[in-house]
């Protein structure tokens, strides 16, 4: 009974254009799309002006250090006023204003300063610059007071006490190089194949309703909901697990991402999370009684969804109302697990109540659509026997 309900809803698909384009094109393009845009992860060569009034063997050395590193391109020396010009133009993203005096100043000891002004509009970028120019600048200035010191005839190690007397060992955990697409690609990727999956299943369960199919849907599975929920949601279930394994192999390979954790945790809560959302999806198509917008519903919902779901910004940080949709949503506790395998090397039972809130969830799905299922066709029996 299950495999002809897994027929039936395979002719259907076939039947369907709008179906055809959503689950077998869209998870292959977006995916892949969305993944180019993020292919290189982190913004290198991110052009500065430099104002230099010292002109001193130090300033030279810092620029040219500035502009050896990987981050920041020294794209014009100029004046201040030809610096904040290119900067409102958006020629640089900031400008580096290093003052008079500063050589003397660090040579004799005192403190020396630098203004570094960058374009925050463009967050991400300026945090990287602020960061590598600040380093540098530290590294330099500790540099030339080290071998003043040295002259002056203290030790290699004393002269290390001296000049940085508390040494910060900073490391990066996960994600070595803190760039933004080894962040976010695997949040998106795991975002696209939700959606593609409940779009489709959304517009195809809206279908049935559309097209008054439902009580014979349900009449081929032997007048059984759950074997109508199940044996529908069977193609779904088996066509978006290959999309998974594909997902998290080919294009992981492609994008260089790495499995930090276990393979086989990963696929077990890959299918839970593919389980609850099946029901979901039915449920949520069965609301509507046009398969266009049940769609259009589920594609306009995509930026909101991801938004809430605290994987770009906390949830302990959003209102109580925004906090509570997001725990209704599976994809909700499926990244706290998915990023915990994946990004940070974490086991299952370092996140249990995420995983016990992915499966309250399916149960939750489960027993709401297999109500609608079931209230619809007596409303369909109602409706034939008037």
């Amino acid at each position: 009974m299950l495999f002809r309900l897994l027929l039936r809803e395979v002719k259907r698909v076939a039947a369907d254009h709008s179906l055809i384009l959503t689950l077998l094109l869209a998870p292959l393009v977006y995916v892949f799309f969305y993944g180019s845009i993020y292919q290189y992860k982190a913004e290198e060569e991110v052009p500065i002006a430099v104002v230099d009034e010292d002109r001193t063997g130090l300033s030279q050395t810092l620029i040219t250090q500035i502009d050896n590193s990987q981050m920041v391109k020294v794209a014009l020396r100029t004046t201040l006023e030809g610096a904040k010009e290119s900067m409102y133009h958006g020629h640089t993203q900031g400008f580096l204003y290093i003052e008079k005096g500063m050589e003397q100043k660090v040579l004799s000891l005192r403190q020396a300063n630098m203004v570094l002004a960058v374009n925050a509009a463009r967050f991400l970028p300026s945090s990287e610059v602020a960061g590598a120019i600040t380093q540098i600048g530290l590294t330099v200035g500790a540099g030339v007071r080290l071998q003043y010191l040295q002259k002056k005839g203290m030790n290699t190690e004393m002269s290390m006490q001296e000049v940085m007397p508390l040494n910060v060992d900073y490391r990066p955990m996960f994600n070595s190089r803190s760039d933004y697409g080894t962040f976010l690609l695997p949040g998106l990727i795991a975002m696209i194949l939700q959606q593609t999956l409940l779009i489709g299943l959304a517009g195809g369960s809206a279908a049935e309703r559309q097209r008054g199919s439902l009580r014979e849907w349900i009449q081929t599975a032997g007048g059984n909901a759950s074997t109508a929920l199940w044996g529908k949601g069977m193609f779904y279930f088996l066509l978006f697990c290959a999309y998974a394994y594909f997902f998290l192999t080919v294009n992981f390979r492609v994008l260089e991402l790495q499995i930090l954790g276990s393979g086989w945790e990963l696929a077990l809560i890959t299918v839970i999370f593919l389980l609850s959302l099946i029901p979901m999806g039915i449920f949520t198509g069965l609301l509507f009684k046009s398969q266009l917008l049940a769609t259009q519903l589920m594609v306009f919902s995509t930026y909101p969804i991801f938004l809430i779901t605290g994987y770009s910004w906390p949830l302990s940080e959003m209102p109580p109302f925004i906090k509570a949709v997001s725990y209704m949503l599976p994809i909700t506790p499926f990244l706290g697990l998915y990023q915990g395998i994946v990004q940070q090397g974490a086991h299952i039972t370092d996140r249990l109540p995420d995983l016990y809130h992915l499966m309250a969830l399916w149960c939750f799905y489960t027993a709401v659509c297999l109500w609608k299922m079931r209230r619809l066709e007596k409303q369909n029996i109602v409706a034939h026997a008037v």
